[in-house]
C-alpha cells in the first residue's frame, strides 16, 4: 500500500455510492465504496469528485443529482460527510 493511499485512508471518510438508472448502466455497478478527504462539500463538489472517479459519467454530468442519505441535497448546502454516509447518483427519470 502506497504512503499516499495510507494518508488518504487516515484523513478520509469512506462513503457508499449508489447508482441508479442510466448512471448504473454506465458505471456497471449498483454500489461501491469511495474514500473522500475530510472537509465540507457542496453538491457541485461531490458531482465533480464522482465524475472524476467515474469518467464514464461525463456524458450525463449535467443531468444528475446527488442525494445524501436518501435526501436530495440543496445546491447551496455545504455538508461534512461522515463514515458510512450514502451518496446516491440519480439521473433524470423518464416515463410514460
Amino acid at each position: 500500500m502506497s504512503s499516499s493511499f495510507r494518508t488518504l485512508m487516515s484523513s478520509g471518510v469512506k462513503v457508499k455510492l449508489l447508482f441508479f438508472a442510466k448512471a448504473r448502466e454506465l458505471v456497471g455497478v449498483t454500489e461501491t465504496g469511495l474514500v473522500v478527504p475530510n472537509g465540507l462539500y457542496t453538491q457541485k463538489k461531490l458531482l465533480s469528485i464522482i465524475v472524476e472517479t467515474f469518467p464514464v459519467l461525463c456524458s450525463i454530468q449535467g443531468n444528475f443529482i446527488v442525494a445524501l442519505n436518501e435526501e436530495c441535497m440543496d445546491q447551496s448546502q455545504s455538508i461534512e460527510l461522515k463514515e458510512g454516509d450514502q451518496l446516491a447518483v440519480i439521473p433524470p427519470l423518464s416515463g410514460g
